[in-house]
């Protein structure tokens, strides 16, 4: 159990708040942030940070053991976006805005629909010069403009494409298998 001071910069765990210790009651720890809005959280909530680091970083030390867990945790999360299926490397490309962007305030559908044809375009296009045969792209079901153009898309290289597996990705997924060159 970590002990914490009045003026003590700390950060919040499972949370983007950041400030310095303000009082100290019984089991609650409240903090005032930037702002100065003032939250209470239990001790084991928050991590004690250095006056002149003002945030973490993955390249800081960690001294705290709760800390090191979720560092832990969250390491072991990772997954690849590689699928294997039969000995076989299948790549797969998630389309959808969210996955592009943080925030889509700003772009309007043309932005966004560029956006996941050049992020396409260059996965394709990174494939191809790996060398992988399959690629599925996940665009979603929605109207089927995205879908219309990326088929655009395609038949501008040497691929064929059909829809990806149903019971896998549903409606809303092309699979892309890439001529590979002997050479």
């Amino acid at each position: 159990m970590m002990s914490f001071q009045i003026g003590d910069f700390v950060v919040v765990l499972d949370d983007v708040v950041k400030g310095k210790v303000s009082r100290i009651e019984m089991n609650s720890v409240y903090i005032i942030d930037e702002t100065g809005m003032e939250f209470s959280y239990s001790a084991s909530e928050l991590v004690k940070i250095d006056d002149n680091q003002h945030q973490l970083t993955k390249y800081n030390e960690v001294s705290n053991h709760l800390l090191e867990h979720k560092i832990s945790e969250k390491k072991s999360k990772k997954k690849s976006i590689f699928k294997k299926a039969k000995n076989e490397i299948v790549f797969e490309v998630d389309l959808h805005i969210n996955q592009l962007v943080k925030s889509t305030r700003g772009l309007d559908n043309y932005d966004m629909l560029n956006l996941q044809i050049d992020t396409a375009k260059r996965k394709l296009e990174y494939a191809i010069q790996k060398r992988i045969s399959k690629i599925v792209f996940i665009h979603g079901v929605g109207e089927g403009v995205l879908k219309s153009e990326l088929k655009f898309l395609f038949n501008k290289y040497p691929v064929k494409y059909y829809d990806a597996s149903y019971q896998k990705y549903g409606l809303g997924a092309t699979e892309v298998y890439i001529f590979q060159n002997p050479n």
